[in-house]
């Protein structure tokens, strides 16, 4: 009965996508063609005729570039799914307590927005991983085994960024999320560089995030050139965070929701 309720609410949210899906799709296939041919070609060419590729493992800059971005597209999707459409079903529309006034309850409620973040997630990434290949940065099937990772890596940021929102009074801080969090970790977990190229003292907390196990995962697999830290400690972490995630949205919409 649970799974049948989430499930409602996973529909409804697909009801109303029916209407708004045409910007998100445009915006879904023409950022990794700019983000690649901006960084991946332009920039890359750059980077391969100087000494980057000793610095890459003798990777071409784009077919280094794109398992990342493709972690880094997934974190940016499931945090955006999760702040504002979260601050909106909570203060702005209210639709959560429309939710709520029927047989669905808050475990239902979260396990169904994050279901319909996931579907969010399946697509965006099996779009970037075809645009990925057709870059020659990877083959078709090294490029499909970097999906699930990056799904899951979406998950996780969104869960726990569905507990940050629900807790706020105002959409301020989602702004500084995304200005102090989201965009700091888009820039120094792995995605454009090796960590091994940054300072020594902040290498440690670069190797903790969960974007750069993400970026592990997706380039490890899409390139089958080894992981730069053991997969299973990779998915344990972003299981992990899932799972605490979605633990700490239920309690905090819980306390925010039911009176």
């Amino acid at each position: 009965m649970a799974l049948a309720y989430s499930a409602r609410v996973v529909e409804a949210s697909a009801r109303v996508y029916r209407r708004t899906w045409r910007g998100s799709v445009v915006s879904t296939f023409f950022n990794p063609i700019l983000y690649l041919l901006a960084m991946g070609v332009g920039l890359g060419t750059l980077v391969d005729e100087g000494t980057g590729a000793a610095n890459l493992g003798g990777l071409e800059y784009l077919t280094f570039l794109a398992p990342g971005l493709l972690a880094a597209t997934a974190m940016m999707t499931g945090a955006g799914d999760a702040s504002w459409p979260v601050m909106a079903g909570i203060k702005w529309r209210k639709t959560y307590d429309a939710i709520l006034a029927t047989p669905v309850g808050v475990p239902e409620l979260v396990i169904g927005h994050l279901s319909w973040v996931g579907i969010r997630l399946i697509f965006v990434t099996v779009v970037y991983s075809g645009v990925m290949t057709a870059f020659g940065a990877t083959t078709v099937l090294q490029g499909a085994l970097a999906i699930p990772p990056a799904v899951l890596t979406g998950l996780g940021f969104a869960a726990v960024v569905t507990a940050y929102t629900a807790r706020l009074k105002d959409e301020q801080g989602l702004s500084a999320l995304f200005r102090f969090g989201i965009m700091p970790l888009f820039l120094f977990s792995g995605t454009f560089f090796p960590i091994s190229q940054l300072p020594g003292w902040i290498q440690p907390i670069a190797y903790a995030t969960p974007l750069f196990h993400g970026v592990s995962l997706c380039r490890g697999l899409a390139l089958d050139t080894g992981f730069e830290v053991n997969p299973i400690v990779s998915v344990s972490y972003l299981l992990a965070l899932l799972a605490l995630g979605t633990l700490l949205a239920t309690r905090v919409m819980r306390r925010r929701l039911i009176t």
